[in-house]
């Protein structure tokens, strides 16, 4: 973007160490181990009241969560120390070290960290906008859509299901298979999966494409019955005729549905795609930073990490331990006047509920090679009970608990 020769609005903004764009996750995690670490002047921009934890989403669509347990109100959540900005960011001058706010408000900062997440494409499918405003439509992927889910899901006692996965970058892009492992697992126990037919639409060659995590998902596949439409993509949705078309190697298949859960294309915010912190046009227009310290590549004031971030490895909630590990330390190293050491893995991980009591544990690098938390051992990746355990209980807990403060 061009920008004019003066700073734009210099008095009028307010000045802070670090400035955070959003209150996620990303934006949290980080703030509270900046925090915890001895950094003063740390602000948060987010515009929403409540603050999810979309993992939770998963289990409310398929009926093993209510849908309070994975929202809580952003004021409750906050590190301590940290200073809340209820706005929206509408722009960032990197130049100028500056931030301009929906309100007109302007932020100065010493250092940017830039994690407003993915944007969810509802429009990028023809139809499917309309398909989630029907009453046969439904998504993990938003709150509303989750809880209308979980009913839809239970209440379905014969017909088609249409499961679909978005092609192209996307948060925990397996997310959209567990609802259907765990419909699957309630039809069988309620008598009704012999009535049912299902279909999962995935855009990759295999089911999700590390081979001991595609033996297990297959497995369970296979024990379910589900149709697997592999290197298939979403390409329009007619809502009067209840019907997908989906692409599937080079041809296409339309299919009729009496319910359709589906995930949109995603991409990053439109907002952020017109700053200056944008990489390439065949980056997506993600912020673009150094993979491994998370530290843009031209503005050395600006960091970033999670969905929003220009990073290698498969965007996922999982990723952002080690991310604000790294970006904490890093950024402190910066605030010495020292450069960064710390670098990013590419770590990520995607918990598959393939039952209503088990879960297989994908845990993998940038090139999809598996990355155990303990080496050496690739017995997570199984289907098990104890990781079940872990994901449905032990993990929301350390998330509100301590991941959101920076302890954990």
């Amino acid at each position: 973007m061009e920008l004019g020769t003066e700073q734009p609005g210099i008095d009028q903004a307010t000045h802070h160490r670090v400035v955070v764009i959003g209150g996620g996750n990303a934006g949290l995690s980080v703030s509270g181990r900046l925090r915890r670490a001895g950094v003063h002047d740390i602000v948060v921009v987010e515009p929403r009241q409540d603050h999810f934890y979309q993992p939770m989403f998963s289990h409310v669509a398929g009926g093993t969560a209510p849908a309070g347990a994975a929202v809580r109100t952003q004021a409750s959540v906050m590190p301590r120390g940290v200073e809340w900005i209820r706005d929206r960011v509408v722009d960032i001058h990197p130049e100028y070290r500056m931030v301009t706010l929906a309100s007109r408000h302007r932020l100065t900062y010493d250092h940017l960290i830039v994690c407003p997440g993915i944007q969810k494409d509802w429009d990028g499918v023809p139809g499917l906008a309309e398909a989630m405003a029907s009453p046969r439509g439904a998504s993990n992927y938003e709150y509303e859509l989750a809880t209308k889910a979980s009913r839809l899901l239970r209440d379905l006692t014969h017909g088609t299901v249409v499961f679909t996965q978005p092609a192209g970058p996307a948060t925990c892009a397996g997310a959209a298979q567990k609802p259907m492992y765990l419909a699957c697992d309630y039809w069988r126990a309620t008598g009704r999966l012999t009535d049912i037919r299902v279909v999962m639409v995935v855009p990759d060659p295999t089911v999700f494409g590390i081979p001991l995590i595609d033996e297990e998902l297959e497995r369970k596949i296979a024990e379910y019955g589900i149709e697997l439409r592999c290197s298939s993509e979403l390409l329009e949705v007619d809502v009067l005729d209840h019907s997908v078309l989906i692409g599937h190697h080079g041809a296409t298949e339309r299919i009729g549905y009496d319910l359709l859960h589906a995930v949109p294309p995603q991409s990053a915010p439109d907002w952020l795609k017109a700053t200056a912190l944008a990489g390439p046009a065949e980056s997506g227009g993600f912020v673009e930073v150094d993979p491994a310290t998370l530290r843009h590549i031209r503005y050395s004031t600006v960091w970033s990490l999670g969905d929003a971030a220009a990073t290698r490895n498969s965007k996922s909630g999982g990723a952002l331990r080690e991310q604000t590990q790294v970006l904490a330390k890093n950024l402190r190293a910066a605030l010495r006047g020292k450069g960064p050491t710390a670098r990013y893995s590419g770590y990520a991980v995607c918990p598959f509920t393939v039952s209503r009591s088990t879960v297989v544990f994908a845990e993998f690098d940038a090139r999809r090679h598996p990355k155990p938390t303990i080496p050496f051992w690739g017995g997570l990746a199984r289907e098990r009970r104890l990781t079940w355990v872990f994901d449905r209980h032990i993990l929301p807990w350390v998330y509100w608990n301590l991941i959101l403060k920076g302890l954990a």
